[in-house]
């Protein structure tokens, strides 16, 4: 597949227009909706196809399309464009003869959003070797050691680093007399990747959180962990319980759509329930753009779920992409009771090295 994607230009547009539309929320491909939207109103077909479909579609760029839309005839090239576009996706088949995607055209999207990642990453030198096997971030609490700038203050050994301080004859605690706990890794992990999928996600913000996924996924089965997806907005659209098959996960992520709103609290119930019991490393990455806002008490129910996932030993970190300050004020909660981390982003590029920075701290 990889040497496909290297040598055909082609397919890889067919793979981003699937693409594309699948991040954008549709659920099927109909050109004469996309041909009628952009001549009544280029700037609301911009808002419901994104400016990739309609470039992918029509070969054209948004701008151009825009500046000669009301042209006679331009709209009739328009037209046949959009139709031959879709037209050819049926004949290769990458849609069903309704127009909504077929399973081949779902492999083909995860199969060249994995080609974007990693062409993407591989460069960087993001995909190093996991450092962190035995101390970890998330482990359980075993030797102690000096403290160190960066060391989170929840791990801090209040009684040794007291009798430490009292034994050096010191009348109040210093830097130096502070003790950490290390953490200890519990074999292999387990984590689940919680992606977000309301309607604000739509578009560039869901593509990149699905990479991201893509690169955890492969990241951490190379490394014999096994990780499991969540994909929630109003409700639950996809549950994969942490496995090491990489092509099964790949094609859950691609397909994932944005939806509504964004119930926190079923998401976390669920999440808890896809973790085995026995004691290994349990982990929870959500990432997320908003608050929750579903239920009564929509932040009260998720930081309740939060303590009972942490209480089952699911320790829990947060992704925020562009929160405002009251999103922020609720992540923080949220790693605190998770005993997590919490990492806020501006620019949805560095989602991907968010989340692999996360894992490699297990």
């Amino acid at each position: 597949m990889r040497s496909v994607l290297e040598n055909d230009k082609e397919i890889i547009e067919d793979g981003k227009l699937i693409s594309d539309s699948i991040n954008q929320g549709l659920q099927s491909f109909t050109p004469d909706l996309l041909y009628d939207q952009l001549t009544k109103n280029y700037n609301v077909a911009k808002q419901i196809f994104g400016p990739s479909m309609i470039k992918l579609a029509s070969g054209y760029n948004p701008d151009y399309v825009k500046k000669n839309v009301n042209i006679p005839e331009f709209r009739k090239e328009l037209k046949f464009r959009i139709d031959k576009s879709f037209e050819d996706l049926k004949n290769k088949g990458f849609l069903n003869a309704d127009g909504t995607i077929s399973d081949t055209g779902l492999d083909l999207s995860s199969f060249v959003m994995y080609f974007e990642e990693l062409e993407k990453l591989t460069p960087k030198g993001i995909f190093g070797q996991q450092e962190h096997k035995k101390i970890s971030h998330y482990g359980s609490k075993e030797e102690t050691r000096q403290y160190k700038k960066g060391d989170r203050y929840k791990d801090l050994a209040i009684k040794k680093s007291t009798k430490l301080a009292i034994r050096r004859g010191h009348k109040a605690l210093g830097e130096k007399d502070l003790q950490v706990f290390e953490r200890q890794s519990k074999g292999q992990n387990y984590i689940v990747y919680a992606l977000d999928s309301s309607g604000s996600m739509k578009g560039k913000k869901i593509e990149a959180c699905k990479k991201a996924g893509i690169a955890l996924a492969y990241k951490a089965i190379n490394e014999k962990d096994k990780v499991g997806l969540i994909v929630f907005g109003s409700d639950i659209q996809a549950v994969v319980e942490p496995t090491d098959d990489f092509k099964f996960l790949l094609r859950h992520i691609a397909s994932a759509r944005a939806s509504k709103q964004t119930d926190f609290k079923g998401m976390l119930r669920k999440s808890i329930d896809l973790f085995p019991s026995e004691d290994i490393t349990k982990h929870l990455i959500i990432i997320t753009d908003a608050m929750p806002t579903m239920g009564d008490d929509p932040e009260k129910g998720t930081l309740k779920e939060i303590a009972v996932a942490r209480n089952k030993g699911i320790t829990v970190s947060l992704i925020g992409i562009n929160l405002d300050e009251q999103g922020k004020e609720f992540a923080r909660k949220v790693v605190e009771l998770g005993e997590g981390k919490l990492h806020s982003i501006r620019n949805v590029d560095n989602v991907d090295s968010a989340v692999l920075e996360d894992y490699y701290a297990l």
